[in-house]
Order: structure tokens, then sequence, then C-alpha cells
């Protein structure tokens, strides 16, 4: 099928840009469209407290930092127990990564429905948030995007209104035991200034100021009625996925210095065990199977767009029902086969977006439930993820990432992993 035209989606009307100002991602080619928490298992405290302990959006008090957009009040709420090495012959968790690329609320009320949605079944998920989205479009100038005039970005940027639900909700995202990580600012996919052609100068530049945004939003909006996002930033960021999955080669070298532990940015990944790239996590988007169809598609909202409606979040309406099934069984079928299989992690790639009707929307939440629930299923942030990989013996990594996409291990696990 030929390319989806980022332009052409942003080109598609008002609600389509709103929708795509949230982090459109992914270039597709070919058939294939490129482009643990378990429940009970955190820290002894239900997701989504009362005000005051860090969850359902209430506060916590801490030592502000810098100028009083960030604070440090101690450790993460709700999260699980310490990793421990898998016991001979035990059988692994199947864990699944639900993400969001952008990770900004636009109105659409998107964002406090998936926090909703993870409170009420013990899940955490990453948020990749972008820099921009806390930076008021007065003050776009201050952005230097690398290879791009000052100010400019393929993603618009958000009104006042929307940068307050934003903080609003990446705040309680964190106090519900959730990962915030980087989507980075300006959201370049074509052309000479590309995220694909940047070095890893370049990237170091656009993470800098993506930081810069996110702990100095005080500064650039002048409020002083609301409180600190309630995290160190830098502390906490520890992986991001690139915009259009592009840029990765030049990018990993900048992330290793910083300390990252992962990058989510390689396209057309396999259902497999990860291992590690540049020493970070190499945690790819997924190919998954296309109910239908001979082929895979990558697992994301836009992807998924993309070999239905092609060029077009507006497609033709009476199909919106069978294209959400289909989107639905695709999300299952992936988790299916790595579930009664190798247990690899899975990985769900998404945007706030309202696209065809915002089947895709319905679509993840009906996956998560289907998945939520299930014997040794844990559903975790990317963080989790690494943490629990990095307690793990090399060499039962290694034995696991020998099975292939949809193998069982010979002679059931116990046998597998005990020899």
């Amino acid at each position: 099928m030929r390319a989806v035209s980022r332009r052409g989606l942003l080109g598609a009307g008002v609600g389509a840009a709103a929708a795509l100002g949230t982090g459109g991602c992914g270039a597709l080619g070919g058939d294939r469209g490129d482009g643990a928490r378990p429940p009970g298992a955190g820290d002894g405290n239900p997701p989504g407290g009362g005000p005051g302990d860090g969850g359902g959006g209430g506060t916590r008090q801490g030592r502000p930092l810098g100028d009083g957009s960030t604070a440090d009040t101690g450790k993460q709420p709700h999260q699980p127990a310490r990793p421990a090495p898998l016991e001979p012959g035990q059988t692994p968790p199947q864990f699944v990564v639900f993400s969001w690329d952008g990770a900004g609320e636009v109105g659409n009320g998107l964002f406090p429905r998936f926090l909703d949605l993870a409170r009420d079944h013990g899940a955490a998920m990453t948020f990749f948030l972008s820099g921009i989205y806390l930076l008021p479009e007065s003050k776009k100038t201050l952005y230097r995007p690398p290879r791009n005039r000052p100010g400019a970005s393929d993603i618009g940027y958000l009104t006042d209104a929307h940068i307050r639900e934003t903080l609003e909700n990446v705040g309680r995202a964190w106090l519900d035991g959730h990962e915030i990580g980087t989507h980075f600012n300006g959201h370049f996919c074509g052309g000479p200034g590309s995220v694909g052609n940047w070095t890893p100068d370049d990237w170091r530049e656009e993470i800098d100021q993506a930081v810069k945004f996110v702990t100095e939003w005080k500064t650039h909006t002048g409020w002083t009625d609301l409180d600190p996002l309630p995290f160190d930033y830098r502390r906490e960021l520890v992986g991001g996925r690139t915009p259009c999955l592009l840029g990765r080669d030049g990018l990993l070298p900048t992330a290793g210095r910083l300390g990252w532990r992962y990058d989510a940015s390689s396209p057309g990944g396999l259902q497999v065990w990860p291992d590690k790239r540049e020493g970070l996590w190499d945690l790819p988007l997924q190919a998954v199977p296309f109910p239908g169809h001979s082929f895979e598609v990558l697992s994301m909202d836009y992807n998924l767009l993309a070999n239905q409606s092609k060029n077009s979040t507006q497609g033709v309406p009476s199909r919106y029902p069978g294209w959400r099934k289909q989107a639905t069984e695709a999300y299952l079928a992936g988790f299916t086969r790595a579930y009664e299989t190798n247990r690899a992690p899975f990985f769900i790639g998404n945007h706030f977006e309202q696209w065809n009707g915002g089947i895709y929307m319905d679509a993840v939440e009906e996956a998560l439930k289907g998945m939520a629930g299930k014997k040794d299923v844990r559903l975790v942030s990317f963080r989790q993820l690494v943490d629990w990989l990095d307690a793990q013996d090399p060499k039962i990594l290694e034995k696991l990432r020998s099975l292939g996409v949809g193998e069982s291990p010979t002679g059931g696990w116990n046998a597998f992993l005990r020899a």
C-alpha cells in the first residue's frame, strides 16, 4: 500500500489536526505497516487513592526544584515489588506495555479516560510527553529545533487551557504510578530537517530543550496558581520514542551518555524477547496478526488506520464498526500469540486521537480489558519492564531469546528453564 502522508492527515480537517497534534507517528511501507504491575503487587496502596496519598490527582508536598515547576516528592507511589530473578523452571510473566506518544490533553478527555481505565485494572503505562506541550505558543521561539527555524514544529502548540489540563494529567499520571518518558519536541518527519537526519549532537540539543520545557514551565507561562509536577524529571527520564520512529541511530549514542535505559523507537519489531543495543534495551513496536489479511501490522493505532482508511482520519462511517473490531482483534491476537507461546513482552503504541470516530481508542480499551486479570499477566510501564529485565540472569534471558515468534518452549516452561 502507498505510504500515509502525515501532511495529508494534518490537512484532513480541524478535528484531525487537533488529534494529530498529540503526536501522530510512524511511516508505513509494504504490507505490514512500518511506521507489570499485577493487581495487588504494588506498594500496598491501591491505584487512585485519595488526596495527599499519591493517587487520584491528589497532591504531595515535596522539595521544589529549579523555578518550582517540578518538585522532589520522594519515591513514586504504586510501584511493583522489587523484581526477583526467575526461579529454575518458573513460567515467565506476560508483560504488556501500553504507551502513548505526545501525551497531551487537547480537550477530548482521553488522557483522564485512560488514567481511569488503568486505575480500574491495576495497570501502569508509559506516557511519552512532547516537551513543547508545556510551552505557550506565545513563547514558541524559545524552541530552537535542530536543523529547523526557531519555533517551528510539525505538531501544534497547545492552548493555555490545554497546557493546564496536560500539567494536571501528567502530575496525576506519575502519582498513579505511570512513567513519564519523552516524545521530544517538534516531531519533524520529512525534509532536510527530519529527525532521521539528526546527529547525536542534534539529539542532545533536542533533549535538553524537552527537559527545559518540562522543568521550567512556570517561568515560561508565568503561572503561580498551579502545583509543581511531583517528580524530578531529570532523574525520572530513562527512555523515549522518536517522532515517526526515525533517527534512532543518531539518538542512541546520546541516550547512552545520558544514562537512559531503553529506547522504544524501532519500527517493525518481532514478538520475541528483547536484547540491548548500544547498552540500551531495544523495545520496538511489533508486527502482529492483522485479521482478514495474510500480512501483519505494526502494533500502533496510526498503522492500523493507515491499513484501513489509508490517508484519511475520517473514513467511511459505515465501516467504523468493522474496523474497530479488526483493531481490537489485532491487539488481542498479538497478545494471545505471545501469552500462549514464548511469553515475549507485548508493546502497544497509541495517541490521544479520535480518528475514524474514536474507534482505535475503543479498541485499546477493549483489548486492555481482555488482557487484564489473566494469570501471569502484568500491565506495566517500560521502566518497570526494564527493572525486571535487569534483575534477571543473563543466561536465562538468552534462553528466552532463543524462542521465535509464536514458538512454545520445548517440554513446557518447567523443563525449558530448568535445563
